[in-house]
This record gives C-alpha cells, structure tokens and sequence, in this order.
C-alpha cells in the first residue's frame, strides 16, 4: 500500500507542477487580468500568492518553510513509518502530503504560490491543484473521523442493548 501513497503524492506534485507551468506560460501576469471560462462562474487568473489560504499571513515565507517541513515529516512518519492503516486513511494524507510539496515547491522556488483557479461563483480565493488536493485530503479525513465514531457509537449502544438484555434475562431467572 505504501507504494500507492508514493504514487498519490507523485501524482498530485506532477499535476500541480503541470498546471502552474502552463498558467504561467499561458496566462498573463497583468493584475486585474483574467480569461472567463464560464463567464462570472469560473476563470482562469494568475496570482501570485505570498500567503496562505485566502492570502492570509502574507510574506511568511520562512514560517511557511518551517511548518510545511514539520508537517512533511510528521505524514511520512504516518504513512511510510508507522503501523498500516485503512487505505482510504493513507490515500487522504498522501493527497494532504502532495499538496503542501507542490506549494512547499513554489515558495523555495518562486517565494510565492502560484494560483489560477478563481470560482467567481461564490467570490473564492483563487486556487491551485495543490491546494484542492489538501482540501480534499483534509476533508476526507474528517469524514472518515465521523464514520469511525458514527460506527463507534453504534457498537456502543449495541453492547449497553446487550447488557440490559442480558441484566433482564438474570433478573427473570
């Protein structure tokens, strides 16, 4: 399973490293300047992002260093070091994991992350695909957070049902 992680992550920073090449070959750099792919829904707009989501913390690069280095190793540890997990556990991190090079890649590189993908519909900040692969990692870990505890509490009730019945059963006898 490890080997699938490794491809996760590979793919996630090849595909990223892809897009932000051409969306700075193909998109001009002037502020203000954007291609509608969906007029007023979806464009294409090249930012240049000193900060984190939504532009927070602007020009924190060493900061931005030092805590996606720690973040690195702390997924390495979960998902080459540690005991197996499900795969679906191991899939999220690797997708969080390929996110955070592929924008780690750009600030050592540039000082900068390079967005594009500006989702006017609901006025979002303008993305890239490492990002979307984080927020899809992190979101499928709190799914499957809730799906644990949902079966958790499930089995919970199933035993406390158990011991009553098993409770009623002495005190009938």
């Amino acid at each position: 399973m490890k080997k699938w992680y490794a491809l996760i992550i590979a793919a996630v920073i090849a595909i990223d490293r892809f897009v932000k090449l051409w969306a700075q070959k193909a998109l001009p750099t002037r502020e203000g300047w954007t291609l509608p792919v969906w007029e007023d829904v979806f464009h294409l707009t090249y930012v240049e992002n000193r900060g984190a989501a939504f532009g927070m913390l602007q020009n924190q690069r060493v900061f931005f260093v030092i805590v996606t280095l720690l973040i690195v190793l702390v997924l390495i540890w979960l998902l080459f070091i540690k005991k197996e997990q499900k795969f679906l556990t191991g899939a999220a991190l690797s997708l969080i994991m390929g996110g955070a090079l592929g924008n780690f890649y750009d600030r050592l590189v540039y000082g900068f992350v390079v967005d594009m993908f500006d989702f006017r519909l609901i006025n979002f900040a303008v993305f890239n695909v490492a990002d979307s692969a984080l927020c899809i990692g992190v979101a499928l870990i709190a799914l499957l957070i809730i799906l644990e505890d949902v079966e958790a509490n499930k089995e919970k009730k199933q035993s406390l049902a158990e011991d009553r019945e098993e409770a009623q059963n002495e005190t009938d006898n």
